[in-house]
């Protein structure tokens, strides 16, 4: 069993920047994806970054450009750089880490950006 554990999330204004981080631990054999979803208040959860073992990411078209993600593979650590943040970037953001083809979430931060 993985648990996930985030830190980082809190109220900026916009154009303000924020750094997630997401740890894993307990039982881990070989995580492959690590990353962050998000799901905003009557939206569906969505993709925001994610991060393979070997360096491969994937990033929603909202954010590209604006989030960084990057992982530390010796920690099980994965990070979100949000920089240029925008009232719609509001949402709770989620870890995810697929450890040998089972997904396991964090209990998710909140990221508020007022305007």
């Amino acid at each position: 069993q993985v648990q996930l554990v985030e830190s980082g999330g809190g109220l900026v204004q916009a154009g303000g920047s924020l750094r997630l981080s997401c740890a894993a631990s307990g039982i881990i054999f070989s995580i492959n994806r690590m990353g962050w979803y998000r799901q905003a208040l009557g939206k569906q959860r969505e993709l925001v970054a994610v991060r393979g073992s070997v360096r491969s990411t994937n990033y929603a078209d909202s954010v590209k450009g604006r989030f960084t993600i990057s992982r530390d593979n010796a920690k099980n650590t994965v990070y979100l750089q949000m920089n240029s943040l925008t009232p719609e970037d509001t949402a709770v953001y989620y870890c995810y880490a697929d450890d040998r083809g089972f997904g396991f979430w964090g209990q998710g931060t909140q990221v508020t950006v007022s305007s």
